[in-house]
């Protein structure tokens, strides 16, 4: 390997590839980003929304937490009842994201593991010494 380095066409190759990163990481893009709204064609039918929203209200954790801010769940479901079709499918679609981590353990039990590795990992840097008995 010692002997490719001194070669003269191995340095010229490094060189060339410097320049060419160098010539295409000066180039700028550009990035375009943007809102899609969801428009009352695809917004579902309002029955279907309505079942996913008053499902999730019934869940004891929203119920709870209902209770907390001082809303009772009738009025909290009285309120749905007055939303318009598009409203009430953008927060049956947040219900969807809401419910998939609201009763994830095992994603809890796995960042905890992760916690404790990085934890002994770190002392273990520091040159301390993790004894478990």
């Amino acid at each position: 390997m010692a002997m490719v380095r001194k070669a003269g066409w191995f340095v010229m190759v490094a060189v060339m590839m410097a320049a060419w990163m160098g010539v295409l990481g000066s180039i700028r893009g550009v990035a375009e980003a943007g809102v899609i709204a969801s428009s009352i064609a695809n917004a579902g039918n309002r029955v279907e929304d309505m079942a996913k929203v008053q499902a999730f209200l019934e869940n004891k954790v929203v119920v709870q937490k209902l209770v907390d801010y001082g809303v009772s769940p009738a009025e909290a479901m009285a309120k749905v009842g007055e939303m318009s079709a598009q409203d009430l499918h953008r927060l049956a679609s947040l219900t969807d994201r809401a419910a998939a981590g609201t009763s994830d353990a095992l994603g809890f039990l796995i960042g905890l593991a992760i916690l404790i590795i990085l934890i002994i990992v770190i002392m273990k840097l520091m040159n301390k010494e993790v004894i478990i008995r």
